[in-house]
């Protein structure tokens, strides 16, 4: 007998988001106690603010943004570069079959939500709020 498929096609699947949650704070702890022996990567502050898995839980893309929001690009460099020892620290714990192999974005949901803030404390929007 074949599985309901859920209501809402295209949207992540409850799995998908507990692994992508579980794989954030994994990642997030590797991170923030210095596992990965790369003294570059450890003297940076790096804020993983969510981790997206694939439908088959073999890919997971974290976004990730560097405290104050500089050097960018050389996160993701030192990232990309310690993507594998980065994989077998997460993999460590996590209780899934395959480890997902880690790919990084940065993070511009915090550039988003303070150019919304500003659109909506603009007067005009202001006044059809307070309508």
């Amino acid at each position: 007998m074949a599985r309901p498929r859920p209501s809402a096609p295209g949207g992540p699947s409850q799995r998908q988001l507990r692994v992508g949650e579980v794989i954030r704070r994994r990642l997030s702890e590797v991170l923030a106690r210095g596992e990965v022996h790369d003294p570059d990567l450890n003297r940076l502050s790096l804020t993983v603010g969510e981790v997206r898995s694939s439908p088959d839980l073999k890919v997971a893309t974290a976004f990730v943004l560097p405290l104050g929001g500089d050097a960018k690009e050389e996160a993701l460099a030192l990232l990309d570069r310690n993507r594998s020892e980065l994989r077998r620290q997460v993999a460590k714990g996590l209780e899934l079959k395959f480890a997902p192999e880690l790919r990084f974005r940065i993070d511009e949901s915090f550039d988003r939500m303070d150019e919304t803030r500003r659109l909506l404390d603009r007067p005009e929007v202001r006044r059809d709020l307070d309508d």
